[in-house]
């Protein structure tokens, strides 16, 4: 599981996904990104502007706003950051008039009700199913970060959210990157094709090196920048909900199904924690028909090799599914490896140009979100049993359908 040595690598991740650096980059880049030309820029002229909005300015969301930019078929028409200064900034490198740059908890509604036909939601977890919901019901186009929500309550939000966009002939696509590489699309069909046998086992890792986790204040704004808000399970999922949930992901992607049952331990080990967030997990998750699937988390800073990976094992051959290295079905007639390539910014690329594709194709299936859904779950079930250390299932699970709440008191509206 030796990635460090494929494209972007885990703290290049981390930067780009959300913190300071990440934003400061970003903002200095998007002119530029602006600016270039894609794969089809031939045809660039002729190519629908689907007008777009931006709900989350900071790292991840001024980043991917570049890549928006330089697809060629979108309009930015207005941003919306809880912070006035970073949606300024953001929306000035796209272009945006300063008075559909919008701030505070209410910015989105301000977006929704700028002109847009689609909005890309790039905030904390915890506030997706609210806003896509309003995007849905305002009749917009949803293109969405993960994960699509940190409890039960807000996955099954955001299934009856989609299920509305369907109906309301709107797309709805959230942004996971492994199932849109190559190479992993062929490792899995040739499992699907019997390559791999009986499966034994299943493994999957999400190890990574933490988040700044600074003192609390008298708010939580201060938890609002960065990906501070990781740290806080209620606004960001936890550690496997919002990192591992990659890997988790990629397993219910190929598998077909998700499992009935998990049982675990987790722990905070980094000094001076601040928030509730478990720094490591180990967990089982059991499937309906006997199939065992272990689970490593970590968040630590130490030596352990980055890794986002799934790996499927059968009684003579094997396969590993990655988001950095290399991805193979080893042994067997159907054997094969690859490199995945800068999936970072490869993938979201891809999924930004389907996310075009359909909106401008009317094609509204919109098959990421049930998927997206599941992976939420498992890693809510697997989060919540190895907290409370015992064997959970998910029919338990979503009986408790409990709600985790954020304080929101003090913050700009």
């Amino acid at each position: 599981m030796k990635n460090n040595d494929a494209g972007l690598n885990r703290r290049d991740f981390i930067l780009r996904a959300g913190g300071a650096a990440a934003a400061t980059w970003a903002l200095q880049a998007l002119p530029a990104l602006a600016q270039q030309t894609n794969a089809a820029a031939g045809a660039e002229a002729d190519r629908p502007k689907v007008k777009l909005g931006l709900v989350g300015c900071g790292g991840r969301g001024a980043w991917i706003a570049g890549l928006f930019a330089q697809h060629g078929g979108y309009s930015f028409h207005a941003v919306a950051d809880y912070f006035p200064e970073v949606a300024a900034d953001c929306g000035q490198k796209l272009g945006v008039p300063r008075e559909r740059c919008f701030s505070g908890l209410s910015g989105y509604k301000r977006v929704l009700e700028s002109g847009v036909e689609a909005v890309a939601l790039e905030t904390p977890p915890y506030f997706f199913p609210k806003y896509a919901s309003a995007a849905v019901e305002a009749g917009l186009h949803v293109y969405m970060a993960k994960p699509v929500a940190v409890d039960v309550p807000g996955c099954m939000a955001i299934l009856r959210t989609g299920q509305s966009a369907t109906a309301k002939r709107r797309v709805f696509l959230v942004d996971y990157q492994m199932p849109t590489d190559p190479v992993n699309i062929d490792i899995r069909q040739r499992i699907l094709d019997g390559g791999l046998g009986d499966l034994s086992y299943v493994n999957t890792y999400g190890i990574g090196h933490g988040f700044p986790d600074p003192p609390k204040e008298k708010t939580i704004e201060s938890r609002l920048r960065g990906l501070v808000w990781v740290n806080d399970v209620a606004l960001g999922g936890d550690n496997i909900g919002n990192f591992d949930i990659h890997a988790l992901d990629a397993a219910l992607w190929v598998l077909g199904r998700k499992p009935a049952a998990a049982s675990g331990l987790s722990r905070i080990c980094r000094p001076a924690p601040h928030g509730d967030a478990r720094d490591v997990c180990q967990v089982v998750y059991e499937y309906a028909d006997g199939l065992t699937h272990m689970h490593l988390g970590q968040a630590l800073p130490n030596m352990l090799d980055d890794a986002l990976t799934v790996r499927l094992v059968g009684e003579k051959v094997y396969a590993d599914v990655v988001y950095w290295g290399r991805s193979m079905l080893r042994g067997g007639a159907k054997s094969r490896a690859g490199d995945v390539e800068n999936l970072y910014d490869e993938g979201a690329k891809r999924n930004i140009a389907a996310f075009h594709d359909c909106v401008t194709k009317e094609r509204f299936e919109n098959e990421t979100v049930q998927r997206a859904v599941d992976g939420c779950l498992i890693a809510i079930l697997g989060r919540e049993a190895a907290a409370r250390k015992t064997r959970l299932t998910m029919d338990e699970l979503i009986q408790e359908n409990r709600k985790l709440e954020v304080d929101l008191q003090g913050l700009k509206d």
